[in-house]
């Protein structure tokens, strides 16, 4: 059965570790293996991580059993005086895939919008990953193509999709 957890500052090395597993394998034919090791140590570190919970970003943990093999990460946000959900990652343990994790996860998330009252639930994905799919097939649409600079000469290629909330009316 898979349970989730909210996330802790000690399970930071729990994210960490979910993330380093699963970040290569994702990007590293995508950017190249000196941008995924740019990009662990600026977004996976725990340094990094602390600041993220710092900033008020919530990380869920999916688990089977004690193992942890998944998480996602988000935060409520204004935006042009609408709420908005931003989902930020969104990490499956390679043999945790086919299990519905992912969808568990967006799923968990979408409802905490609904909670929040947001009227969407937006991220950002590499333009070339395969993960484009998996949030469609959720209903996301791309809403615009964006070129992040990060640092040390690297750039995000990313499509912004969004998911539209619609409103739960009370009866």
């Amino acid at each position: 059965m898979i349970t989730l957890r909210k996330a802790k500052e000690e399970d930071l090395a729990v994210i960490q570790q979910i993330g380093t597993i699963t970040y290569g394998p994702t990007y590293g034919h995508l950017i190249g293996q000196e941008q995924v090791d740019f990009m662990l140590d600026k977004f996976y570190s725990i340094v990094a991580l602390t600041q993220q919970l710092m900033e008020g970003h919530t990380f869920l943990i999916a688990q089977e059993g004690d193992k942890d093999l998944a998480f996602v990460s988000y935060s409520v946000e204004e935006h042009a005086k609408h709420l908005i959900v931003k989902l930020h990652k969104l990490y499956v343990l390679p043999e945790a895939h086919g299990k519905g994790l992912g969808k568990f996860l967006i799923n968990e998330v979408r409802n905490k919008a609904i909670e929040a009252g947001a009227e969407s639930l937006v991220l950002n994905v590499n333009r070339n990953n395969k993960a484009k799919d998996f949030y469609e097939k959720a209903g996301f649409i791309v809403k615009e193509t964006v070129d992040i600079e990060i640092g040390n000469g690297f750039f995000m290629n990313d499509y912004v999709m969004a998911l539209p909330i619609v409103p739960v009316n009370p009866t």
